[in-house]
Protein backbone atom coordinates (compact mmCIF):
# COMPACT_ATOMS: atom_id res chain seq x y z
CA UNK A 1 0.00 0.00 0.00
CA UNK A 2 2.88 2.37 0.71
CA UNK A 3 4.26 1.99 -2.80
CA UNK A 4 0.85 2.51 -4.38
CA UNK A 5 0.08 5.54 -2.23
CA UNK A 6 3.42 7.16 -3.02
CA UNK A 7 3.03 6.46 -6.74
CA UNK A 8 -0.46 8.00 -6.78
CA UNK A 9 0.73 11.11 -4.96
CA UNK A 10 3.67 11.54 -7.34
CA UNK A 11 1.34 11.15 -10.31
CA UNK A 12 -1.20 13.61 -8.91
CA UNK A 13 1.47 16.08 -7.80
CA UNK A 14 3.01 16.11 -11.28
CA UNK A 15 -0.16 17.86 -12.51
CA UNK A 16 -0.09 20.62 -9.89
CA UNK A 17 1.27 24.10 -10.49
CA UNK A 18 3.45 24.25 -7.40
CA UNK A 19 4.71 27.65 -6.25
CA UNK A 20 7.11 28.47 -3.41
CA UNK A 21 7.26 31.96 -1.90
CA UNK A 22 9.02 33.63 1.01
CA UNK A 23 12.59 33.15 2.29
CA UNK A 24 13.74 29.66 1.25
CA UNK A 25 15.09 27.90 4.38
CA UNK A 26 16.88 25.29 2.26
CA UNK A 27 19.13 28.05 0.90
CA UNK A 28 20.46 28.62 4.43
CA UNK A 29 21.57 26.10 7.06
CA UNK A 30 19.40 23.03 6.31
CA UNK A 31 19.09 22.25 10.01
CA UNK A 32 15.66 23.66 10.71
CA UNK A 33 12.21 22.52 11.80
CA UNK A 34 9.55 23.12 9.15
CA UNK A 35 6.04 23.52 10.59
CA UNK A 36 2.65 23.17 8.86
CA UNK A 37 -0.85 22.43 10.07
CA UNK A 38 -1.89 18.79 9.80
CA UNK A 39 -4.52 19.61 7.16
CA UNK A 40 -1.77 20.41 4.64
CA UNK A 41 -0.08 17.00 4.83
CA UNK A 42 -0.87 15.93 1.24
CA UNK A 43 0.44 19.01 -0.59
CA UNK A 44 3.43 19.20 1.76
CA UNK A 45 4.51 15.61 1.09
CA UNK A 46 4.60 16.36 -2.62
CA UNK A 47 6.27 19.77 -2.19
CA UNK A 48 9.04 18.43 0.08
CA UNK A 49 9.51 14.99 -1.48
CA UNK A 50 12.98 13.57 -2.14
CA UNK A 51 14.68 15.91 0.35
CA UNK A 52 15.27 13.40 3.14
CA UNK A 53 13.19 15.25 5.73
CA UNK A 54 12.23 13.39 8.89
CA UNK A 55 8.51 13.56 9.71
CA UNK A 56 7.29 12.13 13.03
CA UNK A 57 4.34 9.78 12.62
CA UNK A 58 1.97 8.34 15.22
CA UNK A 59 2.28 4.74 16.36
CA UNK A 60 -0.92 3.38 14.87
CA UNK A 61 -2.11 1.36 11.91
CA UNK A 62 -2.78 4.55 9.95
CA UNK A 63 0.65 5.77 11.00
CA UNK A 64 2.25 2.63 9.58
CA UNK A 65 0.75 3.44 6.18
CA UNK A 66 1.74 7.11 6.33
CA UNK A 67 5.32 6.18 7.26
CA UNK A 68 5.50 3.71 4.37
CA UNK A 69 4.25 6.31 1.90
CA UNK A 70 6.72 8.91 3.20
CA UNK A 71 9.68 6.54 2.81
CA UNK A 72 8.75 5.92 -0.83
CA UNK A 73 8.43 9.66 -1.42
CA UNK A 74 12.05 10.22 -0.43
CA UNK A 75 11.59 11.18 3.22
CA UNK A 76 13.80 9.85 5.99
CA UNK A 77 12.68 7.06 8.29
CA UNK A 78 9.89 8.51 10.45
CA UNK A 79 10.38 8.72 14.22
CA UNK A 80 7.28 7.17 15.75
CA UNK A 81 5.14 8.53 18.56
CA UNK A 82 2.81 11.43 19.36
CA UNK A 83 1.90 13.94 22.04
CA UNK A 84 -0.28 11.30 23.70
CA UNK A 85 1.82 8.14 23.18
CA UNK A 86 5.58 7.87 23.75
CA UNK A 87 5.92 11.66 23.65
CA UNK A 88 9.17 11.84 25.61
CA UNK A 89 10.92 9.15 23.55
CA UNK A 90 9.75 10.84 20.34
CA UNK A 91 11.11 14.21 21.48
CA UNK A 92 14.46 12.60 22.34
CA UNK A 93 14.61 11.00 18.89
CA UNK A 94 13.83 14.32 17.20
CA UNK A 95 16.45 16.14 19.26
CA UNK A 96 19.04 13.56 18.22
CA UNK A 97 18.10 13.88 14.55
CA UNK A 98 18.29 17.68 14.55
CA UNK A 99 21.63 17.66 16.37
CA UNK A 100 22.91 15.27 13.71
CA UNK A 101 22.01 17.84 11.06
CA UNK A 102 18.63 16.55 9.88
CA UNK A 103 15.79 18.72 8.69
CA UNK A 104 12.58 17.87 10.52
CA UNK A 105 8.99 18.56 9.47
CA UNK A 106 6.35 18.91 12.19
CA UNK A 107 2.56 18.92 12.19
CA UNK A 108 2.05 20.46 15.63
CA UNK A 109 -1.72 20.01 15.88
CA UNK A 110 -1.52 16.27 15.10
CA UNK A 111 -2.22 13.48 15.37
CA UNK A 112 -5.72 14.10 16.76
CA UNK A 113 -6.02 17.86 17.20
CA UNK A 114 -7.56 20.15 18.11
CA UNK A 115 -6.98 21.56 14.64
CA UNK A 116 -4.96 24.76 14.61
CA UNK A 117 -3.66 24.28 18.17
CA UNK A 118 0.09 23.74 18.37
CA UNK A 119 1.41 21.26 20.92
CA UNK A 120 4.29 22.52 23.10
CA UNK A 121 6.73 19.83 21.88
CA UNK A 122 7.64 21.72 18.71
CA UNK A 123 8.77 24.74 20.75
CA UNK A 124 10.69 22.49 23.15
CA UNK A 125 12.49 20.88 20.21
CA UNK A 126 13.60 24.27 18.88
CA UNK A 127 14.67 25.49 22.33
CA UNK A 128 16.81 22.44 23.11
CA UNK A 129 18.47 22.15 19.69
CA UNK A 130 18.77 25.79 18.69
CA UNK A 131 17.26 24.96 15.30
CA UNK A 132 14.89 27.64 13.98
CA UNK A 133 11.20 26.95 13.50
CA UNK A 134 10.11 27.77 9.95
CA UNK A 135 6.32 28.14 9.69
CA UNK A 136 4.88 27.36 6.27
CA UNK A 137 1.50 28.41 4.94
CA UNK A 138 -0.17 26.16 2.38
CA UNK A 139 -3.07 26.99 0.08
CA UNK A 140 -4.54 25.34 -3.00
CA UNK A 141 -7.21 26.14 -5.55
CA UNK A 142 -9.15 23.06 -6.74
CA UNK A 143 -9.30 20.62 -3.84
CA UNK A 144 -11.17 18.03 -1.84
CA UNK A 145 -11.69 18.86 1.84
CA UNK A 146 -12.22 15.73 3.91
CA UNK A 147 -14.62 15.61 6.85
CA UNK A 148 -11.81 14.69 9.25
CA UNK A 149 -10.98 16.47 12.50
CA UNK A 150 -8.41 18.65 10.71
CA UNK A 151 -10.30 19.15 7.43
CA UNK A 152 -7.49 17.53 5.44
CA UNK A 153 -6.98 19.06 1.99
CA UNK A 154 -6.18 17.08 -1.16
CA UNK A 155 -5.53 19.23 -4.27
CA UNK A 156 -7.27 17.94 -7.38
CA UNK A 157 -5.48 17.39 -10.71
CA UNK A 158 -4.11 20.62 -12.20
CA UNK A 159 -4.68 22.58 -9.00
CA UNK A 160 -2.45 25.52 -8.13
CA UNK A 161 -0.63 25.04 -4.84
CA UNK A 162 1.30 27.69 -2.91
CA UNK A 163 3.78 27.00 -0.10
CA UNK A 164 4.68 30.25 1.65
CA UNK A 165 7.73 30.18 3.95
CA UNK A 166 7.63 32.48 6.95
CA UNK A 167 10.55 34.06 8.78
CA UNK A 168 12.50 31.71 11.09
CA UNK A 169 11.53 31.71 14.76
CA UNK A 170 14.46 31.22 17.15
CA UNK A 171 13.78 29.97 20.68
CA UNK A 172 16.62 30.92 23.09
CA UNK A 173 17.83 28.02 25.28
CA UNK A 174 17.18 29.96 28.51
CA UNK A 175 13.51 30.57 27.61
CA UNK A 176 11.17 30.15 30.57
CA UNK A 177 8.00 28.05 30.53
CA UNK A 178 5.87 31.21 30.28
CA UNK A 179 7.98 32.50 27.40
CA UNK A 180 7.71 29.15 25.61
CA UNK A 181 3.94 29.46 25.81
CA UNK A 182 4.25 32.87 24.19
CA UNK A 183 6.31 31.39 21.35
CA UNK A 184 3.74 28.60 20.93
CA UNK A 185 0.93 31.13 20.54
CA UNK A 186 3.06 33.20 18.16
CA UNK A 187 3.64 30.10 16.02
CA UNK A 188 -0.10 29.47 15.84
CA UNK A 189 -0.74 33.04 14.70
CA UNK A 190 2.04 32.85 12.10
CA UNK A 191 0.70 29.63 10.62
CA UNK A 192 -2.77 31.12 10.34
CA UNK A 193 -1.42 34.31 8.78
CA UNK A 194 0.74 32.42 6.28
CA UNK A 195 -2.14 30.16 5.23
CA UNK A 196 -4.24 33.26 4.53
CA UNK A 197 -1.41 34.99 2.64
CA UNK A 198 -0.74 31.87 0.56
CA UNK A 199 -4.44 31.82 -0.41
CA UNK A 200 -4.27 35.52 -1.30
CA UNK A 201 -1.25 34.90 -3.54
CA UNK A 202 -3.19 32.26 -5.44
CA UNK A 203 -6.23 34.53 -5.79
CA UNK A 204 -4.08 37.37 -7.12
CA UNK A 205 -2.93 35.17 -10.02
CA UNK A 206 -6.45 34.48 -11.31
Amino acid sequence: MGTLGAWLLRLLGATWQLRFAGPDPFARDPRFVGVIWHRGLFPATVAWRDRGLAIPVSQSRDGDLVAAVLRRLGFAESPRGSSSRHASSLLRALIRLVREGATVGMLPDGPRGPAGEAKPGVVALARVTGAPLVPVGIATTRRIVFSSWDRTVLPLPFARVCCLYGDPILIPPQTTAAEQEGFRRHLEKELGRLDAEAAALLSARR
